[in-house]
């Protein structure tokens, strides 16, 4: 009984060092990577070979296919992608999850692991200390070499034989019966693992010790197709229609999959050993070739799977759509949500931060329609003869919209804190600084829109109409305000040029200018003998009007740096 728990504890403790040093090695890429990620992820939006070849290409630097496809969801859920190139990106990541399967193959059953691992893990945490620009390869090498160190445990710490081989000779020997446990095992390993890598890393070590037999682990591969599904379907509870469409595309593109390559097992690995250098012997413990083997079996797997899929992404999307209908027509969320996984242990921090970006870009555009509607109800108001119902309405959006900010900000400052405690290059750590600066500008800018229309309903409520002249007087301030709130949205995201901070700049003195003047203007009025509380609310409007304008240039400045 000690020695069964014995096993256990040391097959776990492997495991779970493989997986750290796979989340240490996938930090360290993706912070030597950083801005890379943004331009690889710009692929995205091309056709849907780029869409492919960009999915494979980020799971490969990520090692994780379960982290990229719920950025997809997020993605989708955001408006960044479509719901069409989300499905290239799913093909992509499914093949380049294969990568992870290679390494392990090619050198973790090919060399003395411990002497490869332990000085890896010596020299990438030295370089990793010293602070100097290279530090990231430093962690990107200490990954690499705790993710062989756990392989080398659970090489070793695989159960002695025995009797085991006579059950598992009984379990291979069953057919088709044989290839649906496999199955089975497989999916529920990378249920609890929430790795298909890590899975599939087991998977290799239990052929490559004789536990299981080179068909079982195929079909074992297959059922961790299935599992790695999950991560996808819980990102997109609770999101938009297309998350939910985008999350299905995943579950239906791997189970479809994993099906007929279940019923067509066999001819599959006659595929694979025909491309396969070598022959696997059934029954040899500690074959180099099974691992190999196996790798490639993931590999061609999820190649013919996305040839298959592939002309028929139009058909595929249309058949999503048919089954997760659309939200009911004009249906508007009450609250803001931005669905993530608090402390995952496949992290994407700087795929995050871009995600972080799109939805700041969002919150821009709330400001932006606040203020729209402000202007249109500014140059209105005169003209509508029911002055009270225009009020009433425009407060009305004005406060669903000033509060849908609040929450705005309450969870994407949560959410940035939370992209903070991973591990960012310095450039991303001032990215997530901007960011907050920018998120605070916003919904600031949104109080006082809602400000400015409650300044309107009482000018309403107690008759205190502007005249014309002082209507005549506003326009061009609350053009110039819309012109500098239209540079800052178009800007989001990318830094400023010397010319654009230089206009920003000349947008902010001549606001500064309006300001003093249609003040005089005002207090000109007062002196004459007009209505002092119509000209004390015109001047306020002003002064909150001209508040909006430093909100853009203070956003305007942090862009320019």
């Amino acid at each position: 009984m000690m020695a069964a728990i014995g096993i256990v504890l040391r097959i776990a403790g492997g495991l779970c060092l493989f997986l750290y040093g796979m989340k240490v090695m996938s930090d360290g890429i993706q912070q030597a990577a950083g801005d890379r990620l943004q331009r690889v992820l710009g692929l995205m939006t091309g056709n849907r070979l780029a869409g492919v070849i960009t999915g494979f290409v980020v799971t490969a630097i990520i090692q994780s296919s379960s982290a990229t496809t719920v950025m997809v969801v997020s993605f989708v859920n955001a408006g960044l992608l479509t719901l069409t190139q989300s499905i290239g990106v799913i093909m992509g990541a499914n093949i380049g999850t294969t990568v992870t399967a290679w390494i392990v193959s090619l050198v973790g059953f090919s060399l003395n692991l411990s002497s490869l691992a332990l000085p890896a893990v010596g020299i990438g945490f030295i370089i990793r200390v010293i602070k100097w620009k290279y530090r990231n390869l430093g962690e990107v090498i200490l990954g690499f070499g705790l993710l062989f160190l756990g392989l080398d445990f659970l090489t070793k710490s695989m159960p002695p034989l025995g009797n085991s081989m006579d059950i598992i000779a009984r379990l291979s020997g069953l057919g088709f019966v044989s290839t649906l446990i496999g199955a089975g095992a497989g999916l529920i390993i990378t249920l609890i693992t929430h790795s298909s890598s890590a899975s599939t890393a087991i998977m290799l070590t239990m052929a490559f010790n004789g536990v299981i037999a080179y068909e079982m682990a195929a079909a074992m591969i297959l059922g961790a197709n299935i599992g790695t599904t999950i991560d996808a379907a819980l990102a997109a509870i609770g999101t938009k229609t297309a998350a939910k469409r985008a999350a299905l595309v995943h579950v239906l593109f791997n189970v479809i999959g994993a099906v007929w390559a279940i019923v067509f097992l066999t001819p599959l690995l006659a595929l694979v050993e025909l491309v396969s250098p070598g022959t696997v012997v059934p029954g040899m413990v500690q074959n180099p070739l099974i691992p190999a083997h196996l790798a490639m079996f993931h590999t061609v797997f999820n190649a013919v799977n996305t040839i298959l899929f592939f002309p028929f992404v139009k058909p595929f999307a249309a058949l999503v759509s048919f089954l997760v209908k659309d939200d009911k027509p004009g249906a508007v969320p009450e609250r803001y949500r931005l669905v993530y996984k608090s402390g995952s242990i496949q992290d994407t921090p700087e795929l995050n931060i871009i995600r972080a970006e799109k939805e700041v870009r969002d919150m821009a555009g709330i400001a932006s329609s606040m203020y729209a509607r402000i202007s249109t109800a500014l140059k209105d108001i005169k003209e509508t003869e029911d002055r009270a119902g225009m009020v009433d309405t425009l407060i009305g959006e004005m406060k669903e919209k000033e509060e849908y900010a609040d929450e705005m900000r309450e969870v994407l400052t949560a959410f940035l804190i939370e992209c903070t405690r991973e591990q960012l290059n310095p450039r991303s750590e001032r990215r997530v600084s901007q960011l907050l600066r920018i998120i605070a500008d916003l919904e600031d800018m949104t109080d006082d829109c809602y400000s400015v229309g409650l300044l309107l309903e009482r000018s309403v409520k107690k008759n205190h109409i502007f005249k014309g002249k002082e209507m005549a007087a506003l326009v061009p301030y609350v053009t110039l305000v819309e012109d500098f709130l239209t540079l800052v949205r178009e800007h989001l995201g990318r830094r400023l040029s010397l010319e654009e901070t230089e206009y920003a700049r000349s947008l902010e003195e001549k606001i500064d200018a309006s300001r003093n003047k249609l003040r005089k203007l005002g207090r000109k009025r007062i002196e004459a003998g007009v209505n002092v509380k119509t000209e004390l609310l015109f001047i306020d409007l002003v002064r909150r009007i001209e508040k909006l304008g430093d909100y853009c240039f203070d956003i305007a400045e942090t862009l320019a740096r």
